[in-house]
């Protein structure tokens, strides 16, 4: 296993063009795991779940970067704001001001990545356009001086129609150049868009694809 995540994050990383961040989502995995891949260069880990996080930060090295990129319930924020960079799966109004809150109590400004509905399955989360543009003309939203929103994210609809898979990732990409010039043109921090995963990232970097979420590719299939 141990060569097997070394070789995998050494053959990503020459497949990925370098402005691209990668994202290890270590989520199930061991901490044993996560140092490997520590070991061989990786700084920027992804888990879904709040108590996982907290589980693995104390023993794993400080300088490893997190990013929560799962469903965040407003009762969690609290709890994963001091250890976090930066949350992609930002998919309400009253979850960034959560977010904004917990921070502002902490003296932190914690980076944020909109999350956009792209998919077909009602399952996934994320905001609608309509919603987002709503949200960036309120003045609420002008006064959260705790959060930076860097961005957008989203998760393609789970299916073997890759042509389906591309049509979404180009809609975020749409979405993420409609945003910027209306709303953050001169707001130089809002230039990520997190779309791709182990099954999905070529077609996403194709598609303009700035973060990319890699969890089996790098550390093999779930037990």
């Amino acid at each position: 296993m141990m060569s097997d995540i070394a070789t995998n994050i050494n053959l990503l990383k020459q497949q990925v063009p370098l402005p691209v961040k990668l994202v290890a989502v270590s989520k199930t995995r061991p901490v044993s795991d996560i140092l490997i891949a520590y070991e061989n260069g990786q700084r920027l880990f992804g888990e879904n779940r709040v108590q996982e996080l907290l589980s693995k930060k104390d023993f794993v090295p400080k300088e490893i970067e997190w990013h929560l990129i799962g469903h965040l319930q407003r009762n969690k924020v609290k709890l994963i704001v001091p250890y976090v960079s930066m949350i992609q799966s930002v998919d309400s109004f009253k979850l960034l001001n959560t977010i904004n809150t917990e921070a502002s109590k902490i003296s932190k400004v914690v980076d944020c990545l909109l999350q956009i509905h792209i998919a077909t399955e009602d399952t996934k989360f994320g905001f609608s356009m309509i919603e987002l543009s709503d949200l960036a003309e309120s003045q609420e939203f002008d006064n959260l001086s705790n959060i930076r929103i860097c961005g957008v994210m989203g998760m393609a609809t789970y299916t073997s129609d890759f042509d389906q898979v591309r049509r979404e990732f180009s809609f975020l990409t749409d979405c993420f150049k409609t945003l910027k010039s209306r709303y953050f043109t001169r707001i130089a921090h809002f230039q990520e868009i997190s779309m791709g995963m182990s099954g999905d990232y070529e077609i996403a970097l194709q598609e303009g694809s700035t973060i990319i979420r890699i969890g089996s590719l790098i550390f093999g299939g779930r037990n």
